[in-house]
């Protein structure tokens, strides 16, 4: 890395001067190992890297244009400078040689997986994994959960049809690629029909300051796989994640197998493929035993058809509130104890005809405890609440801002996480007939 510059470098030196920050910036890229099975793309991305900085060569020596001056000699200035070309030509490439893009970046309909050859899916993100941004252009990425082959990986695609899905390890990995502009969008779930809320999500909704975009809702279809020639009859155990399990419970209980637990259900497809368990089974959607080579043993085994997920959108700015078409708000409070005063809270909604679509209370983590004295009982202890509502209005509508306007006359803190088209795409289930091979 240079340390001082002269200033009015020549051509030459400006251009190997240059080579040499997209050299660092590749194998820094490298080094994160975040797509390290996309090195031989990253190879030609060095290659048309220097290509380019010949390319614009009137631009780059405008030294002034860049944050270079007489004085600004060392070596972050040059990053910057560096960083500058490289954005300008990420986005020309973007823009003109799209189909020169890797294909494991492109959207689910352009992804091309042999089958059974899950060696070339992306790695996902981690929290370790947030030092260096990475350069893309106008190219719409999307955070979710899993691996590829997961529900939330559908769910992404289903929001944002053209996007690049970008797998993490963990939510909280979604909620920092997004505040990182590491990604633009994060799509995570927040409940199910028969599992109930991801309380983990309600957490880290008020931890990070996104804002809620949007609602997408899909039909959990779960079948059983194995590894190709296995019969379900042979399984000993089957993994999938704790609510997967629990959901097929009926079915599982006929194969009379033990049920293991872990992080996702994508994962544990790839589990199985990437070691060969011939005893063991999964439960997950058709796109994994697509993506890692299993055979689906029964389709449809989840014991209740009607299994939806809501997933939400999440940016780092808010939309515009709008009165056009349906619109939904989620808001979080909380409220001083007190005879009534839930009460009190719920009628500003009631008295100006607001439906509430959701209440949820979670403890307040950092005062998960309020104590409480009583001349005449004592001393108690109370939980102290956070209050999650969802209602049907658009923060554009009187009735929204003056129902939050009388809410705010008497609760301790309020804060809107966003005011958001609702979802009126209808959901379908494959009923018990159209299933087949179902465990019986």
């Amino acid at each position: 890395m240079l340390a001082t510059l002269q200033p009015a470098p020549s051509w030459p030196t400006f251009r190997k001067l240059c080579q040499n920050e997209v050299k660092a910036w590749s194998s820094a890229l490298l080094a994160r190992r975040r797509y390290e099975i996309c090195s031989p793309f990253f190879q030609q991305v060095k290659a048309r890297m220097v290509t380019a900085v010949y390319d614009v060569k009137e631009a780059a020596w405008n030294m002034p244009a860049l944050g270079l001056d007489s004085e600004a000699s060392g070596s972050a200035q040059w990053q910057s400078a560096c960083a500058v070309l490289m954005s300008q030509w990420a986005t020309s490439l973007e823009e003109k040689k799209a189909e020169e893009r890797s294909p494991i970046f492109n959207g689910i309909a352009s992804v091309t997986v042999t089958r059974g050859d899950h060696t070339t899916l992306p790695k996902p993100l981690s929290v370790t994994d947030f030092a260096l941004e990475p350069m893309h252009g106008s190219h719409l990425r999307v955070a979710y959960q899993g691996v590829p082959g997961a529900y939330s990986e559908a769910a992404a695609h289903k929001a944002y049809p053209n996007c690049e899905a970008v797998p993490c390890e963990q939510f909280e990995a979604a909620f920092q690629a997004v505040e990182l502009w590491l990604v633009d969008r994060a799509v995570l779930p927040v409940e199910n029909s028969l599992g109930g809320s991801i309380h983990r999500n309600y957490d880290l909704l008020l931890r990070h300051r996104l804002h809620i975009v949007g609602e997408i809702q899909i039909a959990v279809h779960h079948c059983l796989l194995g590894l190709p020639g296995v019969k379900k009859e042979e399984l000993r155990r089957v993994m999938s994640h704790p609510q997967a399990l629990a959901q097929c419970e009926l079915s599982l209980s006929k194969l009379k197998v033990t049920r293991e637990a872990v992080d996702d259900t994508a994962g544990a497809a790839q589990f199985i493929a990437a070691h060969n368990l011939r005893d063991t089974g999964a439960v997950a959607s058709s796109r994994a035993a697509e993506i890692y080579g299993l055979d689906i043993l029964a389709d449809g085994i989840q014991d209740d058809l009607d299994n939806v997920t809501r997933f939400m959108m999440l940016a780092r700015e808010p939309i515009i509130p709008r009165n056009d078409r349906p619109f939904k708000t989620s808001i979080v409070f909380t409220l001083e104890e007190g005879p009534g005063v839930l009460f009190k809270a719920l009628a500003v909604f009631a008295l100006r005809n607001i439906n509430l679509t959701k209440i949820e209370s979670r403890p307040q983590r950092k005062r998960p405890l309020r104590v409480v004295d009583d001349a005449n009982n004592g001393t108690a202890k109370y939980f102290d609440y956070l209050f999650y509502i969802d209602f049907e209005a658009s923060m554009a509508d009187p009735r929204a801002q003056n129902a939050l306007g009388h809410l705010q006359e008497f609760a301790t803190f309020v804060r809107v996480l966003g005011s958001y088209p609702m979802d009126m795409t209808p959901v379908s289930s494959p009923s018990r007939a159209e299933s087949k091979d179902v465990i019986s």
